[in-house]
Order: C-alpha cells, then structure tokens, then sequence
C-alpha cells in the first residue's frame, strides 16, 4: 500500500487495519461513494480512485475540493485521472479492476453499462470481484432512473417524519441521515463481499440504495412506533417527556438529557434539586406538560457551562450541543483521537477519524 494510503488515518483505527490488502477501484461521484472510499481506506483498503479529466459540476458548486488535503474525502486514495469517454480510458479502468477486490460506483442505473463497465463486463476480467453500486433509489423501482439527494431518500423511509415536533417542519443534518448511512451500508456489503469471494471465488454485485439501508437502520424506531412508544396518540418519551429533550440555557446554548431508565431519572431528579418530585411516577404522562415546563425554566436560569459542571459524566444522560469546532475540543473526542484538524480559511478545518477502531486480541 501507498504511504499516501495510510497517512491521516489517526489513532482511532487502533493498532489493528482490518482492510490491509484489500484493493478497491472508486469511480469518482459525490456523497456516499466516496465517503464509502474514505471508510475503508481509514480501515487499511488500497484505494485507487479513479477521477474525470474535468470535476463534476456539484463539486465545483459545493467547493467540495477547497478543502484542505487532510480533510478531504479523497485523502489517502491514489488518484488516477481517466477519460472514460475514450477507449483508452475504458481499457485503463479495466485494467485497474482486474487486479480489485471490490468496485464502487455512483452514477444512475444504466450509466456503467452505457461506459462499458457494467457487470458483466467487469466480472469477465475479474470473476472474483465485487461490484458496489451506490444509488439513492436502487437499480429498479419507479424512482431508480430519478435524481434526489439525501434528504429525499429519508422522506421516502418515513423517518423523516419523526424528526418534525409540535408541528413544525421537520429537519435533520445534512448528509447525515441519507447519504452517510449509505456509506456505511456499501462499506458494510463490500466487507461482506469480499469474504465471501475469498472464500468461494465468486463475486458479486451490491446493489447499495440508501433507502433500502436508512429504512434497515429505522427498525429501532418502527418497532417503537408499533410498541407504541413513538408516532401514535399517546405522548411519546422521545419526544414529549421532560427527561428526553434540548433544553435552553441562559446564555442562549443548549444542552441535552435523555434519562429514559428509572435508575438515571431518579439521579436526575437529585441533580436539578426536584426533590419534591415523585421518580416513581416517571410515566405518568399526564404529569409530563408541566414538569417539562418546570425543568426547562430550571435550564433557562444557568449557563450552559453550569450545567456541564454539574451534570456531565454523570449518569443522567447528559450532553451539551457543541459546534464542530467544539466538538473537535472536547475533551472526550480528544482523548479518543475522534477528530483530526488542519488549518483553514483563518481557522480550521475538521473531519472524523477511521471508525470503528480494532485492536489485536491478546
């Protein structure tokens, strides 16, 4: 592997790069391909990414390559720059997958094949390989040849639904909920994938659609919708209690609890010198109204840091919302090597760290 592939993968890998050998072709796109690309490259893949002659328009529109080079999704792969739109280039691509474990693409359904690097062209080079395919809405149904984003792809699930409260509209982090799960879902396919092709010979093709992996990844939440506990009539402990909340402080920052077991409720309680609060009556939600608005004129006297004082690394189920910058300085995230930095734009510039982290057994 190339001292490029192993550079700013930090600490949190551990001592253990499960991925080492492991070769990967990525077809350059935006969004949950390459990040797929950075995970297993943070896990020890070879990754070589192969890039147009000219960057796609919503790189440039997203500023995407003005970040700097440790940052950036692309760190740590090798790039070869190809024009697929040539024989040559064709060729050059083919020649690089005959030698991969694994594909990873993200264009429409259809595209590879209209290229000449569908499938069944790819796995008659390399029989062995596995074929990742990144979509939004799959590579069939109604929508497969649809454009979307993130954001339409978890409004298809119904999670986004969940994310909306008291009537308000709902809203979630960018490219977390869509784009990254899907990542993490054709990283998981490609692992899987190449054992399997170890152990048998034979490829595959992953069909990676986002939709499919966040409504995999709702299943807590859809068996608590049918368990009653959230989306029905009855006020639900994620989103009406007043143990399960963002609360505002006095100097305008928020801060978080989430005491849903009784054993943290009752340490709660102690905390903020409720004492006069029965703990046993946890849910009894006709009480909830009026305790929430208790406990959140309680918050509203103090400073957030008071409350990171009293509150943090105890057992109430606490944490403040921190900004990326703060987040990459808490204390935590550094002695865990959860964030690595460089210098941007008069400040800096952040990104996570290779997870999950594997150590050696013994």
């Amino acid at each position: 592997m190339t001292e490029a592939a192993t550079m700013g993968t930090g600490q949190a890998g551990g001592g253990l790069k499960p991925l080492r050998g492991v070769r990967v072709v990525e077809f350059e796109g935006i969004g949950p391909g390459p990040l797929c690309g950075a995970m297993l490259v943070g896990l020890g893949a070879d990754v070589v990414l192969v890039a147009r002659p000219v960057a796609p328009d919503a790189r440039r529109v997203l500023r995407i390559s003005e970040v700097p080079d440790e940052i950036a999704i692309e760190h740590g792969k090798r790039v070869v720059k190809l024009d697929l739109k040539t024989p040559a280039g064709i060729e050059a691509a083919l020649d690089l997958i005959a030698d991969a474990d694994a594909l990873i693409e993200g264009l429409r359904p259809g595209a590879m094949e209209r290229l000449g690097l569908g499938p069944e062209v790819c796995h008659g080079r390399n029989p062995a390989l596995v074929y990742g395919r990144m979509t939004g809405w799959g590579q069939h149904g109604p929508l497969a040849a649809s454009a979307g984003h993130d954001l339409n792809y978890i409004a298809l699930t119904g999670l986004l639904a969940f994310a909306g409260r008291d009537g308000a509209m709902p809203v979630t982090p960018p490219t977390v909920l869509g784009d990254a799960v899907g990542a993490l879902g054709l990283a998981f396919g490609i692992a899987s994938g190449v054992l399997h092709a170890r152990q048998s010979g034979q490829g595959c093709v992953i069909d990676a659609a986002i939709t499919d992996i966040a409504a995999m990844l709702g299943s807590l939440l859809q068996v608590a919708q049918a368990a009653g506990t959230v989306g029905g009539a009855v006020p639900s402990p994620f989103h009406d209690s007043p143990f399960y909340d963002v609360y505002r402080c006095a100097d305008g920052r928020a801060i978080t609890l989430g005491a849903l077991e009784p054993q943290f409720y009752r340490l709660l309680l102690d905390k903020l010198g409720l004492h006069d609060v029965d703990a046993s009556a946890q849910y009894d939600r006709a009480q909830w109204p009026a305790l929430k608005s208790r406990i959140a004129a309680l918050i509203a006297t103090r400073p957030s840091g008071e409350w990171c004082e009293l509150l943090e690394g105890t057992d109430v189920c606490f944490a403040p919302v921190l900004t990326l910058d703060e987040a990459a300085r808490h204390p935590h995230n550094v002695a865990r090597g959860v964030f690595r930095s460089a210098p941007h734009a008069g400040g800096e510039a952040h990104r996570a760290n290779a997870a999950p982290r594997f150590v050696p057994a013994g």
